[in-house]
């Protein structure tokens, strides 16, 4: 037995994943755990969790692989800093710190977290980013041969890759390198819009139907050189994020006409057409590499991964307008994604293990998470004071369930393996009927306490879902990762059948539901159809904003209360609102009786508490002004002097000086590295 833990971390949206003779048996996000929103902590959550899976020590391990070289990312960290000295100092000193703390040597830090200090994992094995998003991409998906594009803000140096891979190899042949990236101007413009990067996307992904791509033109002609090819040049004037703690410059804001929008202001229409803009940008460059991508890599099929590979917008354009037949995108694109590519990396390219391409995929629905026993659920419920019965036939629970639904009741949904990924596709989801006007806006309200402009995606019936998206079949598939359009009705004012889940462009980001991938959401989902003839249902991750998607029966049972659910499931466990209130109140009332003895008891401890964590505070404090004072020495002195004397020289390591008429800003790839450079963190 060969046992591969892959890790991804220290960026964001840290995971864990566990390979067992090839076979992906388990893999999870950090924050699932921590409950912090894309948490970029070391995973060790997540890691527990994958080896309690599969009932393995962290000793017995075979192989660990991390899914980027981070010492290559320093280098092109410090030559950043080197390429606009003395700018930068601020950057500088917030994010050195961390690479001082964890990033520097992750071997050490893997080995130390583990608590393994011998055995085959002592050295872990170091997977480039864009070839563990590479990996992700082709490995598990149904394809002997395929094309490969991955995208996203940046790895070590790559921003985008071209490449091929065939049975058990993956080879990419090509790089856009940063600072031009098409990811970093999407995120460009979600800082300009008020939302956060590495975190908000989506939001202007939803944002974008509402507005119109006024603003493409003067982008393309000031900010942006898109060549015919797919590949972009950035001009760094408009994009100052590689020296400010900003992504969008003063220029950008002369461009945009005003200054950015502040989290929580009202959306402008200018927001709306930058938003608008940006994505045609984004599906314009998406559809140039896929073109180009099939010319020089004729197959048919390609494979895609990386964080613009969640823009189910620009997929959704590949699959109608593209060169290739079919499209497959890893459900877990991101940085998350990352840590299954760097084990099936190890497993296939370096360990040289054969591959067979399962007709299905190898991503088992994405259902790789925890998952709670019948009785494991009971004793949960009853800790949190739950009122609950069991519904024990899974038949009569997807009656009991599809009457609801069909009632107008919102149900949070629990049942089986966590999803692994951003999205919930039926394990730990929220349920709605999509056939009623006014869900969209109560969803976003009362319960998922979110923007109102956000749309809600439909999971749908494999087979039936022609009525309602008549090219569901070829745009969607199982993991809800491209768009597809809602048939037209009449009378032509009403936006669809199913207007919950229809954007405002007629668009839905559907999942096709079959029992292939998700036996059990397949069987509620016939139940439904069976009932009232309607084959989709809102289908939106459990969970209120700014929160995780919730893992355990406690979170969601305490989602339930403080949201604006009707109904839970869990499991066979089913549990009504308005039972829940009256045992709430007693039990809150109960805890907060204490004696005097148990209240100085608490005064002395909570003194001691205090007394700690001011010490602990002062340390850190000072600590950090230390070092903080050592590197901007080494900034002023060291690094700035090497800037300037480069820079006096004609060096331009970052490639923004060079000239715009070039016909294409891809860059060749020399053959894969020797094996032996793949225990190296560089």
């Amino acid at each position: 037995m060969v046992s591969i833990l892959g890790i991804s971390a220290f960026y964001h949206d840290s995971a864990a994943a566990l390979l067992i003779d090839g076979r992906l048996v388990a893999a999870a996000q950090e924050e699932r755990f921590s409950r912090r929103k894309h948490d970029a902590r070391f995973p060790e959550s997540a890691i527990a969790y994958c080896l309690s899976e599969a009932n393995l020590a962290a000793s017995r391990l075979d192989f660990i692989a991390f899914y980027e070289k981070p010492l290559r990312k320093l280098e092109r960290i410090v030559e950043t800093h080197v390429a606009h000295a003395p700018r930068g100092l601020r950057q500088f000193l917030r994010a050195m710190p961390a690479w001082l703390a964890n990033k520097l040597d992750v071997g050490s830090v893997i080995r130390r977290r583990l608590g393994s200090r011998s055995g085959p994992c002592q050295r872990p094995v170091f997977v480039a980013h864009h070839e563990s998003h590479a990996a992700s991409a082709f490995y598990p998906s149904p394809f002997d041969e395929a094309a490969i594009l991955t995208s996203d803000g940046v790895g070590e140096w790559a921003t985008a890759c071209l490449g091929i891979g065939r049975g058990n190899r993956v080879r990419l042949t090509r790089e856009l390198r940063f600072p031009h990236s098409l990811g970093l101007l999407y995120s460009a413009a979600t800082a300009f819009c008020g939302f956060r990067v590495n975190a908000d996307e989506y939001k202007l992904m939803g944002l974008a139907p509402y507005g119109r791509p006024r603003i493409v033109d003067a982008l393309l002609a000031n900010a942006v050189d898109l060549k015919a090819d797919g590949s972009l040049r950035l001009n760094m004037d408009y994009f100052p994020f590689c020296h400010r703690l900003a992504m969008t410059s003063r220029r950008f804001e002369r461009l945009m006409g005003g200054k950015p929008r502040r989290a929580g202001e009202p959306i402008t229409e200018r927001d709306a057409d930058l938003a608008a803009s940006v994505q045609w940008i984004v599906e314009e460059s998406v559809l140039r590499m896929a073109r180009f991508l099939h010319a020089t890599h004729p197959a048919r099929a390609v494979c895609l991964a990386g964080g613009v590979a969640l823009n189910c917008a620009a997929n959704g354009r590949l699959i109608r307008e593209g060169p290739f037949e079919q499209v497959w995108v890893q459900p877990a694109a991101g940085d998350a994604g990352g840590a299954i590519g760097a084990a099936w990396f190890v497993w296939h390219q370096l360990l040289e293990r054969p591959r067979r391409a399962d007709p299905v995929d190898s991503m088992s629905g994405a259902l790789l998470g925890p998952s709670y026993s019948s009785g494991q659920v009971a004793q949960a419920l009853d800790r949190e004071g739950a009122v609950a019965r069991r519904v024990p036939s899974p038949g009569e629970l997807d009656r009991l369930v599809a009457a609801w639904i069909d009632e107008g009741k919102t149900v949070g949904w629990f049942q089986g393996r966590m999803e692994f990924g951003p999205r919930a596709l039926g394990s730990r989801s929220i349920l709605a009927d999509a056939r009623r006007a006014g869900m969209r806006d109560h969803l976003n309200r009362c319960v998922k306490d979110r923007e109102s402009f956000r749309p809600f995606a439909p999971a749908i019936l494999r087979g039936p879902s022609v009525t309602l998206f008549p090219a569901a079949d070829r745009e969607s598939n199982a993991y809800m990762t491209s768009l597809t359009h809602a048939a037209r009705v009449d009378p032509p004012a009403v936006n669809s059948a199913v207007p919950a889940v229809t954007h405002v462009d007629h668009s839905a980001r559907a999942q096709l539901v079959d029992s292939a991938h998700h036996p059990r959401f397949a069987s509620l989902l016939r139940a439904f159809f069976e009932r009232t003839g309607c084959p989709a249902i809102v289908n939106t991750s459990f969970n209120t904003a700014d929160e995780p998607i919730v893992c355990s029966p406690e979170e969601a049972y305490r989602t339930f209360l403080r949201s604006g659910l009707d109904r839970l499931v869990i499991e066979d466990h089913v549990l009504l609102k308005e039972e829940q209130s009256a045992i709430r109140n007693r039990d809150t009332a109960v805890r907060g009786r204490t004696g005097p003895m148990e209240a100085r008891s608490g005064a002395a401890r909570s003194a001691l508490r205090g007394a700690y964590r001011l010490g602990a505070g002062l340390s850190r404090t000072v600590a950090g002004l230390v070092s903080l004072v050592a590197l901007a020495a080494v900034h002023s002195l060291l690094i700035t002097p090497i800037g300037l004397i480069r820079r006096a020289c004609g060096d331009d390591p970052l490639d923004v000086r060079s000239s715009a008429d070039r016909a294409t800003y891809w860059r060749e790839l020399p053959e894969p590295a020797d094996p032996v450079d793949y225990w190296r963190p560089f």
